[in-house]
């Protein structure tokens, strides 16, 4: 089911994502033919990325080869130099400090204690997600760890209330790495975008210049395939 946002998410609640890119354009072709989202000029060299009018993600040109080509997760924060305090001492980095977004927010970026890359999202003109959890948008964040039970431990300290509070529905889970990559595969975020249909959309996946690289195969939040895209970034389609 479709879902709209006019306001701003609770913290701790997945608010927005992102992918660095070696080319923008061919990210914006990729994509576009994808998952039918449209284009404008974002801070800086980025993109945001619009599902019938309505934000669903950032593209932005990767300025240092060496960092990898990747999609990153944003979690809500109402005080992102809190939070990142919270990351330290729980034994957490912050690899990138917070820093302001031309109006639009605050973003961090911070890994958890067994190195999981994610970000910190504290709003301003900008509030995240105009729509969630239908086909083309943002349906949900696999963290694959080492260790579920200290992975559970950490984000349940620093997200509790989005996590495990009264009445919550994360889009957020935690599985072993073993479960879906080889044991030696890091751990990671894996973002997940919702598809109508899952086997039409990796046809689409192959045909754009990507790649298959596992799935599909049913988790407990419906059935996934996980794929890199015609530039190396991996992400998963959902269908649910």
């Amino acid at each position: 089911m479709a879902e709209n946002r006019a306001s701003v998410y609770a913290e701790g609640v997945p608010c927005w994502v992102d992918a660095q890119l070696p080319d923008v354009d061919a990210g914006k072709r990729f994509y576009g033919e994808l998952f039918g989202w449209e284009f404008e000029a974002a801070y800086g060299s980025s993109v945001w990325a619009r599902l019938a009018g309505a934000p669903v993600a950032a593209l932005a040109h990767k300025t240092d080869g060496r960092m990898p080509t990747v999609w990153t997760v944003y979690f809500a924060t109402p005080d992102a130099q809190t939070t990142a305090r919270r990351i330290q001492r729980a034994g957490g980095q912050v690899v990138m400090a917070p820093l302001p977004v031309d109006g639009a927010g605050t973003a961090a970026l911070a890994a958890d204690p067994e190195g999981a890359v994610f970000g910190l999202w504290q709003p301003a003109g900008h509030p995240g997600f105009g729509v969630r959890h239908e086909p083309g948008a943002f349906a949900w964040a696999q963290l694959y760890a080492r260790d579920t039970e200290a992975a559970n431990t950490f984000y349940g300290h620093l997200f509790h209330e989005a996590l495990f509070g009264p009445g919550a529905e994360p889009d957020f889970g935690r599985a072993p790495v073993g479960d879906v990559f080889p044991d030696v595969m890091p751990p990671h975020f894996l973002v997940h975008f919702g598809v109508a249909d899952c086997e039409s959309a990796l046809g689409s996946v192959s045909r754009l210049g990507g790649r298959v690289q596992a799935g599909p195969f049913t988790a407990s939040y419906g059935t996934v395939a996980v794929v890199t895209d015609n530039q190396g970034a991996s992400f998963a389609l959902l269908e649910r």
